[in-house]
């Protein structure tokens, strides 16, 4: 089964931010799986990259992993409520962002996240 998963700001920047070799993780949690990420979230890593230092490096190797990921189209303009308005296509969740997570999970998604040091994990509704 080909699992659909949703890419947030905070997923793509692991790698920088956390040492996370998020699709290697990906692929030993689920397998086979479809990477999607919301149009907010492409504009978000945008502007993060033009800023300076550490979070600026995190947000350009997040744009270019997002590469890696089809593009989706949503109504809302915040990224969090994106993933919100679009939680009914997704399998699957990467988030490292505490209060998208409780919402998502609330919406009945399951969430990916950081668990120890660099490796992720799955939390079910």
């Amino acid at each position: 089964m080909v699992h659909t998963v949703a890419m947030d700001t905070s997923a793509l920047m692991m790698p920088v931010e956390s040492g996370v070799r998020v699709f290697d993780e990906l692929d030993r949690l689920l397998g086979q799986f479809d990477c999607v990420t919301p149009r907010a979230v492409i504009s978000e890593l945008d502007g993060l990259s033009q800023g300076g230092g550490a979070e600026a490096t995190a947000a350009s190797v997040g744009a270019d992993l997002a590469t890696r990921c089809r593009t989706i189209d949503h109504e809302e303009s915040y990224a969090d409520d994106a993933f919100v308005e679009l939680a009914p296509e997704f399998d699957f969740v990467v988030t490292n962002d505490a209060p998208l997570r409780k919402r998502l999970l609330d919406a009945g998604v399951p969430v990916i996240h950081i668990r120890g040091q660099n490796k992720l994990a799955i939390t079910q509704p």
